[in-house]
């Protein structure tokens, strides 16, 4: 069938929800039809060059951000520290990890959720289950839990601001690599992981020093105090990406002006339905979460229906096994790639996987299995003589109680102190940066491995 932006309508389709007032909701379509792109086919290519890089083993992808987005806590302040947070990482893999670090946030649009079940029963009660903020709200009452068209319009206004507030950032001089000091949270400059942060601080100040005195300033290299912050998040809602999708006028092609990377989730990655029909068209870079029932033979017809060409940069098979079932599932998806010859970007969601539900029945994920999944993901690479591309977290710049472990050791009664996630539980900056702390060992020992 030939591709159009509205082909996916023909197909089966998954994880949506149900609009009761149907004329309400194209209104909606049309209106946001008419809205500006929240990015341009300009950013995308770049995106992919860099991307490119990644695939060839030359620059690792660090994307993060939060499970959803909200409506009620959006805010500049959060939006700023989560920005923080993804410098710190990214200067702590360059810099550690010796590797040029290609930042994507899961930002400005993160606001459907796939659910197990439609409904939601409490108390006897059966509701529709909360599918994020762009479809209807966590409270459970009839009114909360009934599919609204507007929400995508708050969804979009809101994706809108935080892109202006991350190009603000990105380009405004808090990127700037002298305020490497100052990217540091309060809470996490207390204790050992603080100290570590900032010799690293004062290991790049010194470089800096260095590079002017020989006459490297920001004045004529300005990648010293500017940077780029791509957007992504997973293409669920098809109503608002089709919307937001729009024809380049230079290159005739189609890009979903949503977000810089779409991804397509593993339980919406059926080879005939809708979410593949649609991404299949657009010129994204696009994501493929594979979980253990992915087959080798479902990845590559996967591949080859999003990415008919082999072209590089263009696919990142993001694989979130549970540390247990890593190394063996990860390596049968690894051999018939290479295979296959297909060109793709391997990269690591270790927070899917292992997700629980503790004795006071809150969602977690524990520090150690999650790092034990992505020691699993490099030695996978290790072996088969091929490249981590990069990794995918869910975390916050707030100093949230919903991942026990870390250096701070919290345990399942820390959680009820400040878990505040809508959906999925969160790294918070402290075990982020943690995190790339530990990354940065194992990506610096992939990399000299290749020398």
């Amino acid at each position: 069938m030939k591709w159009s932006k509205k082909s996916w309508r023909k197909f089966n389709i998954k994880q949506q929800p149900i609009y009761t007032d149907t004329n309400q909701l194209q209104l909606i379509e049309k209106e946001l039809n008419n809205l500006p792109p929240l990015v341009f086919a300009g950013e995308v290519r770049k995106l992919k060059d860099e991307l490119v890089k990644v695939s060839k083993g030359e620059a690792f992808l660090l994307q993060g951000g939060d499970c959803a987005e909200s409506f009620s806590e959006f805010n500049a302040n959060n939006t700023k520290d989560m920005f923080k947070v993804m410098m710190q990482m990214a200067v702590v893999l360059t810099f550690a990890g010796g590797c040029p670090v290609v930042k994507v946030g899961r930002l400005a649009g993160q606001f459907a959720k796939p659910r197990s079940s439609d409904l939601e029963e409490i108390d006897g009660v059966s509701l529709p289950s909360y599918r994020g903020d762009i479809i209807n709200d966590n409270k459970f009452t009839s009114k909360s839990r009934t599919p609204d068209p507007t929400r995508m319009i708050k969804a979009y206004n809101q994706s809108s601001s935080t892109m202006n507030l991350l190009r603000a950032f990105a380009r405004g001089g808090m990127a700037d690599l002298h305020k490497v000091h100052r990217w540091n949270l309060n809470f996490v400059k207390k204790g050992k992981l603080g100290e570590k942060y900032q010799i690293l601080a004062n290991k790049i100040t010194e470089t800096l020093a260095f590079m002017e005195a020989c006459g490297i300033t920001s004045a004529n290299t300005p990648t010293i105090n500017e940077t780029t912050l791509y957007t992504s998040h997973e293409a669920l809602l098809m109503n608002y990406e089709e919307a937001l999708t729009r024809e380049d006028s230079l290159t005739g092609d189609w890009y979903n002006c949503s977000a810089h990377m779409l991804w397509i989730g593993d339980r919406t990655r059926d080879l005939n339905d809708a979410h593949v029909e649609f991404l299949r068209g657009v010129k994204n870079p696009i994501g493929i979460k594979a979980g253990p029932t992915m087959t080798p033979e479902n990845l590559i017809e996967l591949i080859e229906k999003v990415n008919p060409t082999n072209e590089e940069g263009r696919l990142n098979i993001i694989v979130r096994m549970g540390a247990q079932k890593i190394e063996n599932e990860l390596t049968k998806l690894v051999q018939i790639v290479k295979k296959h010859g297909k060109n793709v970007i391997w990269s690591i969601d270790p927070m899917h996987g292992n997700t629980i539900k503790t004795s006071n029945d809150y969602k977690t994920r524990e520090f150690n299995e999650i790092l034990r999944e992505v020691k699993g993901f490099f030695k996978v690479h290790k072996t088969e003589g091929t490249f981590p591309g990069g990794v995918h977290l869910e975390m916050t710049g707030q100093d949230v109680t919903e991942c026990t472990g870390g250096h701070k050791d919290l345990t399942e009664k820390d959680l009820e102190a400040r878990y505040h996630t809508h959906c999925d539980p969160r790294l918070n900056a402290d075990q982020a940066l943690e995190l790339a702390f530990l990354i940065a060992e194992s990506l610096k020992e992939a990399r000299e491995s290749k020398k």
